[in-house]
């Protein structure tokens, strides 16, 4: 039945039983690995801190909705066959397609089975769990790359008396106080947050950053669909580093439209430069960068519209003519004067939601060499260099794809191909 769980008793002892692998993390990136684990045949165990989803769970609001469209949104082995291709899950409809995925192909699951150590004993993994000693000769950390939030160090020196919440911790505009919010970072989070909260009647300020965009549709199909059949989402890691300098944060894109800054400025969103600290007498003061940072959006859109282009040209592709995307010709709406510090108590702000990044967590790993000084994964292409050691569904971890839930249907079995071949 959808959603059962398929337990395998000997799996949790204490004893000197080694399986063949523990995947650490029951999210879409675990899942597709024990799928392909299983099919591999080779014994294994999923060990997730609560339920399956958790973090999808626990840490998106209410009106979330996936970013890919349905006919991506799936797992190994799946395909899309509804009515509506280019809808988008909500964040309860996701959490049962991993529930049923997990139970139509009867994964070794063990939910509320938090992981606390891993360390290397004895030619093998030991993990140390809420519910006793696990031994694998192969672990799979599954736990992510993007659940634990990320604050400016001085947010802890804004009044006590301000409601401060992450992207992770947003549900809805009703549970937040009266009055205006102030939401910090224009990335995705941010931008659909903003809009939500402006729709809700609720005043907006917006911190904006350097972060570009993507139309939601372009000549007549859905971006991601472009782009991944054009091979954009193909473009290794390091030529993305090479040209940014960095991992830049993925492009602004709205779930069931585009989203912009001139479009959240036009429904009310009051735009404000990057946030860059705290005055002495306690206002937020903002760089003068609003007009940079909705040029640098405009021009990535327009760079994915011609990468588009040129790959339905060089196709011969019978694709519609591009039409004009509302949210992208509506004028920007800015404030005059420019707003270069606010104080939140006269502008009426009670809430500040913090949207600036995302780090995984991986404190509860002892081994030495599998971390960067950062305490993020050190690997190539989800490979650590620590034998029998694997990280599956980090960001940007081979290709722009990386991260993205499609990917796992290749990342999995190239993850598990290598793990039969070093038994």
């Amino acid at each position: 039945m959808p959603g059962a769980i398929m337990r395998s008793p000997q799996q949790m002892t204490d004893g000197g039983d080694v399986l063949d692998a523990v995947v650490i993390g029951a999210g879409w990136a675990g899942l597709g690995v024990s799928y392909w684990l299983a099919r591999r045949g080779l014994r294994h165990s999923v060990l997730e801190r609560g339920r399956i989803g958790e973090t999808w769970r626990t840490q998106r609001w209410d009106l979330f909705r996936m970013n890919t469209p349905n006919v991506q949104t799936v797992m190994p082995g799946d395909c899309y066959d509804g009515p509506d291709p280019d809808g988008a899950l909500t964040r309860d409809q996701f959490v049962t397609l991993l529930e049923d995925f997990a139970g139509r192909n009867a994964l070794p699951i063990e939910p509320d089975t938090a992981v606390s150590e891993l360390t290397h004993e004895n030619g093998a993994y030991r993990l140390t769990t809420s519910h006793g000693t696990l031994w694998a000769r192969n672990v799979i950390v599954a736990s992510g790359s993007l659940n634990c939030p990320v604050r400016p160090v001085w947010a802890a020196a804004l009044s006590p008396a301000l409601r401060q919440i992450d992207a992770s911790g947003y549900r809805s505009a009703a549970d937040l106080p009266d009055g205006a919010v102030l939401v910090v970072g224009s990335g995705q989070s941010g931008a659909q947050i903003a809009e939500e909260l402006v729709d809700a009647g609720r005043a907006v300020f917006l911190a904006t950053s350097r972060v570009g965009r993507l139309p939601r549709r372009y000549r007549g199909r859905d971006i991601m669909v472009w782009l991944l059949e054009s091979g954009f989402l193909d473009v290794r890691r390091e030529e993305v580093i090479r040209v940014a300098g960095r991992i830049p944060p993925r492009g602004v894109l709205g779930s069931m439209h585009t989203i912009s800054l001139q479009a959240l400025s036009a429904r009310g969103v009051v735009l404000l430069g990057r946030l860059t600290g705290i005055e002495d007498g306690g206002s937020l003061s903002f760089a003068d960068d609003l007009e940079a940072n909705a040029r640098f959006a405009d021009e990535a859109s327009e760079n994915v519209k011609r990468h588009v282009d040129d790959y339905i040209s060089r196709m011969g592709i019978d694709a519609p003519v591009a039409e004009p995307d509302p949210a992208e010709t509506v004028a920007m709406r800015q404030p005059n004067p420019t707003i270069g510090s606010l104080d939140l108590s006269r502008s009426g702000v009670t809430s500040v939601v913090w949207c600036t990044g995302f780090k995984g967590d991986f404190s509860w790993m002892r081994l030495p060499g599998a971390l960067d000084n950062a305490g993020q994964p050190v690997h190539a292409d989800g490979v650590a260099a620590l034998p029998g050691l694997y990280f599956a569904g980090l960001d940007f971890a081979s290709t722009r794809k990386s991260g993205i839930i499609l990917v796992i249907a290749e990342e999995a079995p190239r993850l598990v191909e290598h793990i039969a071949g070093h038994p």
